[in-house]
């Protein structure tokens, strides 16, 4: 649970914070996506893309802005996600029908993951489910990524990060990790690029 002063002050006085408000961002993590799209290059005019636990939606704008006009951004979450302009928004399970409903047959160009189990505050049951959610999305993209695409997944470091990449590595040609500027440093959060998706 984020609480405590010290998170708040920290919340408060955060440069990105300040600077998604500014900028119209639901949140400071589409910081995240546009320093590792500034560098990598996954976001292009037109593509389809897939936001798989898009709440509050920062990645999401974030993606609709790089693939206007034609393209399009699909978000899921199970939680509820404010309407974002040129984003088809889904309530409920990625894992569910409705996400490839919506797809109708599509395959994504990009599906981006920014998913986090809720946390129990133990370390190895928080770690389990952060790797079963892991294996979702990647049994997931090996149904809708076009072969060239790009999938984005936060991970953690801990325990569980090398067999994070194993399964990557397993499922994709190229596999890359990136720890963009506005992933606080403090933080074991960081982020796996996979290309060239092997069904």
């Amino acid at each position: 649970m984020k609480s405590g002063k010290p998170w708040l002050r920290r919340h408060v006085t955060d440069p990105y914070v300040r600077q998604a408000k500014a900028q119209g961002y639901r949140s400071r993590s589409a910081f995240k996506l546009l320093q590792i799209d500034a560098k990598e290059k996954i976001l292009k005019p037109g593509q389809l893309v897939v936001d798989l636990g898009a709440a509050p939606g920062g990645w999401s704008q974030v993606a609709a802005a790089k693939v206007k006009p034609s393209g399009r951004v699909i978000a899921i979450d199970l939680l509820p996600i404010a309407p974002i302009s040129a984003v088809t928004l889904l309530k409920g399970d990625f894992r569910s029908e409705s996400l490839y409903r919506a797809l109708a047959g599509a395959r994504a160009d990009v599906v981006l993951s920014d998913l986090s189990p809720n946390l129990s505050g133990i370390g190895n049951v928080d770690q389990a489910r952060a790797l079963e959610l892991t294996g979702a999305a990647i049994d997931f993209c090996c149904k809708v990524l076009k072969p060239e695409g790009v999938f984005v997944l936060k991970a953690f470091h801990g325990e569980a990060f090398d067999e994070v990449l194993q399964r990557l590595r397993a499922r994709f040609g190229k596999v890359k990790v990136v720890k963009p500027l506005a992933s606080r440093g403090e933080s074991a959060e960081t982020y796996v690029l996979g290309r060239g998706i092997s069904g």
